[in-house]
C-alpha cells in the first residue's frame, strides 16, 4: 500500500469516528476530493450532510467555508466585491474575497438562492476562478464544493437546471440510517457532549492544537491525485463506459422500458466522470486498474443527476436508480 493510500485511509477511518451510518457518503467525499470535482448532496435534514464535509475539512490542512443560501443572497456574497479603502487622502478599490475562496466549500441547500447567484458559484467551481471588475482571481489548486439540498420544502425554492446540474462529478444520495446506526449516533452525540461539558476551555485549546497537528497536508492530495492517474483503464473497460453513456442516448435499442422512461440522455461530462471515479475507485481499493465493478459501483452517482425521464416514468414512479440499475443489466462488457 502506498503512503498516500495509508494517509487517505486513514483521513477515512477519522471521518467514520464522527460519522455514523454513511459510509457511502464518506467514500463518495473521499472520491470527489481526489477526482478533483464537485458533489451535489441530497437528503432529509438531520442526516448529517454538513457534518460529513466538516469532518473532511477539520481532518485536512484546508480552509473551510460554509455558505447559507438564501433567497436574498447576491453573487457578491458568494465571490467577493471590490471595496473602497481610503488611506493618506488617496482612495482605492481592493478587492474583498468572498467565501468561495477556500479549500472546501460547502454550498448549504444551494436551491434556495435565486439563479444568478447559483450561476456564480457553477462559475466558479466550473472555471476554477472569479473575474470582478475585469480582474480574473484565481482558486486555490485544492478546491472542492459540496452543495446540499433537501427533497422537501420546495416552496420557494430554485431548482438548478438540467444543464447547470451536469457540472457537479456526483450526485449522492443520504438515506436513514438502520436502527442500529441510529444507537451509534445517540451515544456519540451524548459522549460529545460530555466531553465538552468535562472539558476546560484550555483543554479545548489543546485539542484544536492537535487536530491541527495531526492534519493529513494537501500534498497526500496531490501526490494521490497522480497516482490516480495512472492507474490502467483497458480499452474494453473504456468502451464499457461509453456503452453505458451512449445507452442512455438510445435507450429504445436496449429495453422497451429504457426506451419509455429515458427522454434525454447523459452528455460527455458522464463519460469523463465515470472514467475519473472509476479510476479513483480501483486507487482506494488497492488495485492499478479499472475493473467493471468499479464502474458500476460509480454509476448511480454519476447518471442520477444526469438522466431526464419522461413524464411517463415519473407518473409511474420510475426512480433514476432504477433506470440506472435495467441499464447496468442491459449493457455488456465486450
Amino acid at each position: 500500500m502506498s503512503a498516500p493510500l495509508q494517509q487517505i485511509q486513514s483521513l477515512k477511518a477519522r471521518m467514520q469516528q464522527s460519522i455514523i451510518g454513511q459510509e457511502d457518503v464518506i467514500d463518495r467525499l473521499i472520491i470527489g476530493l481526489l477526482a478533483n470535482g464537485n458533489l451535489l448532496v441530497e437528503g432529509l435534514p438531520g442526516l448529517a450532510k454538513t457534518r460529513a464535509i466538516k469532518a473532511m475539512a477539520e481532518n485536512l490542512e484546508a480552509d473551510f467555508s460554509r455558505i447559507q443560501f438564501t433567497p436574498d443572497l447576491l453573487p457578491s456574497d458568494v465571490t467577493g466585491t471590490e471595496v473602497y479603502h481610503q488611506a493618506g487622502g488617496e482612495g482605492t478599490f481592493r478587492f474583498e474575497r468572498g467565501p468561495i475562496f477556500g479549500n472546501i466549500i460547502l454550498a448549504d441547500e444551494i436551491n434556495r438562492a435565486p439563479a444568478k447567484v447559483q450561476a456564480a458559484l457553477l462559475e466558479a467551481m466550473e472555471e476554477r476562478q472569479v473575474t470582478v471588475s475585469g480582474t480574473t482571481h484565481k482558486m486555490d489548486p485544492l478546491f472542492m464544493v459540496m452543495a446540499t439540498q433537501n427533497p422537501v420544502e420546495q416552496e420557494g425554492t430554485y431548482p438548478l437546471p438540467e444543464a447547470q446540474m451536469d457540472r457537479f462529478l456526483m450526485h449522492v444520495l443520504i438515506t436513514y440510517p438502520p436502527v442500529e446506526d441510529e444507537v451509534k449516533v445517540i451515544q456519540l452525540v451524548r459522549a460529545e457532549e460530555q466531553k465538552a461539558f468535562a472539558a476546560p476551555d484550555s483543554g479545548d485549546k489543546k485539542d484544536a492544537q492537535q487536530a491541527v497537528s495531526d492534519a493529513i497536508p494537501q500534498s497526500v492530495i496531490f501526490e494521490a491525485r497522480a497516482q490516480i492517474a495512472g492507474i490502467h483503464v483497458s480499452d474494453a473497460i473504456a468502451k464499457y463506459m461509453a456503452d453505458l453513456v451512449y445507452a442512455t442516448r438510445t435507450p429504445e435499442a436496449y429495453t422497451e422500458d429504457l426506451g419509455r422512461w429515458i427522454e434525454i440522455g447523459a452528455s460527455p461530462r458522464a463519460s469523463i466522470a465515470l472514467d475519473k471515479c472509476g479510476r479513483t475507485h480501483a486507487w482506494l481499493n488497492g488495485r492499478d486498474y479499472v475493473d467493471p465493478l468499479d464502474v458500476q459501483a460509480i454509476a448511480p452517482d454519476v447518471f442520477r443527476h444526469r438522466l431526464t425521464l419522461s413524464f411517463e416514468a415519473e407518473g409511474d414512479g420510475v426512480s433514476p436508480d432504477t433506470v440506472i440499475r435495467e441499464m447496468i443489466k442491459n449493457v455488456a462488457l465486450t
